[in-house]
């Protein structure tokens, strides 16, 4: 089988390459990274390495790679022979591949190939495919719609795997951790005879987005800004501090009461769960820079982001979210002078109150929310 994957970056090569390929998928990377690209042309492999005490390689191979700046045509015509095609580019980019996937489309139903093609993109985002839909819907026609309508799914996922930034000399080699999660929802499947191994299909996707969002997203930033407010460079450096871990472990605390109460999970089960990401984080074969989980403060304070959206749903509910308050408070003092929201953030607080920069950022409308997220600021300052 074919897979069309866009983003050849760490993640589509160390999660969504290796189980494309252990389900037996040729791949056509697509990137703009003429490196990355030019590399997988030449080779058409490369290694994986599990950041554990065995430190196993795994090969991928039967890959190639594509430029859709300079070739959108090869892209095109192999979407058009795909039976697969998913992404991992970030959801900032998404927008910028619709009119290929649109052409693609276009040109399957040209050759009236009826065979059922998904569209999945691997985001760290809620409605990821969705939303890529839309994009791809503004260059479509009536007639196109009606045949994406009976062949074509863009199911959403949720994805999983940590993948810190790095650097080796092969620029296709890439480090990743062993632990990976991919979850499909199967109702919107068009290809519901292929079931990939190594994913997970369940009928209704939103319990997992939420426990994924609110625990590994979530905790994952609350050891970055607890991290960054105590001095430390690393995840590695700060969860040893007890500060660090006993912030992340109450946060998770608050947000798994939050998970079991709205979606019914075991809570035996999700301790269980809990625990493996703190392990996770703890892993002494990663190396991730506080810098990277960190970035782009503003969006991560969104109102249906990692931290706003469960305080106001524990809030709602009558649960506790003092700890993920204190987080918020500390992502307010964070600073990055190498990331543009950092700075952005840092020149609101100095230009407007408080109270105005925690309303304009979170969208919150709750004035008792936003006074205890002003008043654990103005602790800590």
């Amino acid at each position: 089988m074919k897979a069309v994957h866009f983003g050849a970056g760490n993640i589509g090569r160390g999660f969504i390459g290796e189980i494309l390929f252990n389900n037996d998928f040729s791949i056509d990377f697509v990137d703009i990274n003429a490196t990355l690209i030019d590399a997988l042309k030449e080779r058409q492999s490369y290694e994986i390495e599990l950041a554990s005490e065995g430190k196993e390689r795994i090969t991928v191979s039967n890959v190639n790679g594509l430029n859709n700046q300079t070739e959108p045509e090869a892209v095109i015509a192999a979407i058009s022979h795909a039976d697969l095609v998913t992404t991992a580019i970030g959801p900032n980019i998404l927008p910028f591949i619709a009119e290929l996937i649109a052409k693609g489309i276009q040109k399957r139903r040209a050759a009236d190939i009826t065979a059922p093609l998904d569209v999945i993109a691997c985001e760290n985002m809620i409605g990821g495919s969705q939303f890529l839909f839309s994009k791809v819907n503004e260059y479509l026609t009536k007639e196109d719609l009606a045949y994406v309508e009976a062949f074509v799914g863009f199911p959403n996922a949720a994805v999983d795997r940590i993948v810190p930034i790095q650097h080796h000399e092969d620029p296709l080699f890439v480090s990743v951790e062993p632990f990976s999660e991919w979850v499909v929802d199967a109702t919107q499947c068009k290809n519901q005879t292929l079931q990939l191994n190594g994913v997970l299909y369940v009928e209704d996707l939103e319990p997992y987005i939420e426990r994924k969002l609110f625990s590994v997203n979530t905790g994952h930033a609350t050891t970055a800004y607890t991290g960054s407010f105590y001095g430390y460079q690393t995840i590695g450096e700060a969860i040893v501090d007890e500060r660090v871990l006993s912030q992340l472990k109450q946060v998770l605390q608050e947000t798994g009461n939050l998970l079991i109460e709205k979606w019914g999970f075991d809570r035996q089960t999700h301790v269980q769960y809990t625990e493996k990401i703190i392990h996770r984080f703890e892993n002494p074969y990663i190396s991730d820079d506080i810098s990277r989980v960190a970035r782009t403060p503003i969006r991560k304070l969104g109102f249906d982001e990692r931290f706003i959206r469960p305080i106001r749903e524990a809030k709602e509910r009558g649960l506790s979210y003092q700890h993920l308050v204190e987080v918020v408070a500390m992502i307010l003092h964070y600073q990055d002078v190498n990331d543009q929201e950092s700075v952005e953030l840092t020149q609101l607080l100095t230009e407007k109150t408080v109270r105005e920069v925690i309303q304009s950022i979170t969208k919150l409308m709750d004035e008792d929310l936003i006074a205890e997220i002003e008043a654990a600021y103005k602790k800590i300052k």
